[in-house]
């Protein structure tokens, strides 16, 4: 009798964790490690992309998903081990595939219904694409995508990127991370 509750409990266990496992997130602008376009690198600070947001699309959410949420994060960013935010996306509907291109803008337009945009480290809300400094390798970006077991975070007005990560892991069901890379030499 032992054996076969074991069983079914570890079987519970490995289907929430193949479940978890099988969330996928992929972009038609970002390859897997491959090179960010121009067209999503930020502009200023010496870049001169055109800051527009890559369309990414997900599937294999696991079937508790109440929500998703967004963080674009650079980790190789010179700012004392806490990286760049360059984008961060909460509320996003669990009916959501996808967010297209350009749904990075500031004001939220392009964004879906109920999803909000939390400020970056460029001090604002929207898509900031890369801009590494000049010489250093190039930079990994790393694209996460969250499922979470709650319809809506409640984050104060003004939150930081820190506090909605914090509230998004806490909330995290499944998550996939999608790399892109960005140098630049001049």
């Amino acid at each position: 009798m032992l054996t076969r509750i074991l069983t079914f409990c570890l079987g519970l266990g490995l289907s929430d964790a193949t479940q978890a496992q099988q969330l996928k997130l992929t972009s038609p602008d970002i390859k897997p490690g491959g090179t960010i376009a121009d067209e999503q690198v930020f502009s200023g600070f010496g870049c001169t992309g055109k800051n527009v947001s890559p369309a990414l699309q997900w599937s294999g959410a696991p079937r508790d998903t109440k929500s998703f949420a967004l963080l674009v994060h650079d980790p190789d960013a010179p700012t004392g081990g806490a990286g760049w935010w360059h984008w961060v996306v909460v509320n996003i509907p669990a009916t959501a595939t996808g967010l297209k291109k350009d749904a990075g803008r500031a004001d939220g337009s392009n964004l879906p219904a109920g999803a909000l945009q939390v400020n970056t480290d460029y001090g604002g809300p929207g898509w900031g694409g890369p801009c590494p400094p000049v010489g250093d390798q190039p930079h990994h970006y790393n694209f996460t995508l969250h499922a979470l077991n709650v319809g809506k975070l409640d984050l104060p007005p003004g939150a930081t990127a820190a506090l909605a990560g914090f509230m998004v892991n806490a909330n995290s069901i499944g998550k996939a991370t999608l790399t892109g890379r960005y140098g630049r030499k001049k």
